[in-house]
C-alpha cells in the first residue's frame, strides 16, 4: 500500500490521470532488473529509482574506468577501480531509501540467467554487445519475461518492447545474432556523453508505460537519428 511519504514524494505524477494512486502502487509493487549499469543503466537506474520501482536490481560485473566517465553518470573519478554494481547501490539509496534495491557483481550468462530473471517481472536490457541481447531476449521468451530493448550507435538508436502479452521479441525482427566480428561498437567508432542518456531515458519512460499499461510499444521497433532528428516507428 502507499504511505504518506509516497503521496508527498510522488504528487506529481500521481495528478496524471493515466497514473493516480493506482499506477503509483503499481510502479511500487513492480518488480524490475536491469542488465547492465554503463551508459545506459545508468540513467535507466537513476530514473526508475527515483520515479519509485519498489523492486528494483541490476546485474553487472564490470568496474569504472576513466573513459566510463564522459557518459555513465552514475560515477565520479573517486569510484575508479570499483565494481559498479557497488557504488550504483550507495548512489540509489541516496536517491531514494524507500526502495528495494539489488546488486547482482555477476556476468549474464547460459548458467545464471535463469536463477537472475526469476524474481522479476520486467528486464531492461542496458547491455552493449549482440551476444548478451540475445541471451537475454531468449531467456525472456522462455520464462515469460517483458523485455525493454534498446540499443545506439554513433548517432542512431533503437527502442522496442518485446515479449509483452504475447508479442514480438527480437527473433522476429532479427532471427540470428550478427557475428561480433561485423558490428561497430562505441569503443572504436565513439558515442557522445548524451546519446546514452537520451535513449535511457526513453527506456525508463517505455518501462513506467508497460508497468502502467499506458499505450506501450507493442510489435514496433521505434527508430531515432539524433544527427537529423528523425524518429520513425516501424510496425513487424
Amino acid at each position: 500500500m502507499l504511505e504518506i511519504h509516497d503521496f508527498l514524494r510522488y504528487s506529481r505524477p500521481m495528478n496524471l490521470a493515466e497514473v493516480g494512486t493506482t499506477g503509483q502502487l503499481k510502479i511500487k509493487e513492480a518488480r524490475v532488473l536491469v542488465v547492465g549499469a554503463g551508459g545506459l543503466g545508468s540513467p535507466i537506474l537513476t530514473y526508475l529509482a527515483t520515479s519509485g520501482v519498489g523492486y528494483l536490481g541490476v546485474v553487472d560485473y564490470d568496474q569504472v574506468e576513466l573513459h566510463n566517465l564522459h557518459r555513465q553518470i552514475l560515477y565520479t573519478e573517486n569510484d575508479l577501480g570499483q565494481y559498479k554494481v557497488d557504488v550504483a547501490a550507495k548512489r540509489i539509496t541516496q536517491l531514494n531509501p524507500h526502495i528495494n534495491f539489488q546488486v547482482y557483481r555477476e556476468k549474464v550468462t547460459k548458467e545464471t540467467v535463469e536463477s537472475l530473471f526469476s524474481s522479476y517481472d520486467y528486464i531492461v536490457d542496458g547491455t552493449d554487445n549482440f551476444v548478451t541481447r540475445y541471451l537475454v531476449n531468449d531467456a525472456c521468451v522462455q520464462l515469460n519475461k517483458t523485455l525493454i530493448y534498446g540499443t545506439l550507435l554513433g548517432y542512431q538508436g533503437q527502442l522496442a518492447v518485446f515479449n509483452h502479452q504475447k508479442s514480438k521479441n527480437l527473433r522476429d525482427i532479427f532471427p540470428e545474432a550478427p557475428d561480433p566480428r561485423d558490428i561497430p561498437n562505441c569503443s572504436l567508432h565513439g558515442v557522445l556523453g548524451t546519446f546514452p542518456g537520451i535513449i535511457g531515458l526513453m527506456m525508463a519512460q517505455e518501462t513506467l508505460k508497460v508497468i502502467l499499461g499506458v499505450h506501450p510499444l507493442r510489435n514496433q521497433l521505434l527508430l531515432i537519428d539524433t544527427l537529423n532528428w528523425k524518429i520513425q516507428t516501424l510496425a513487424f
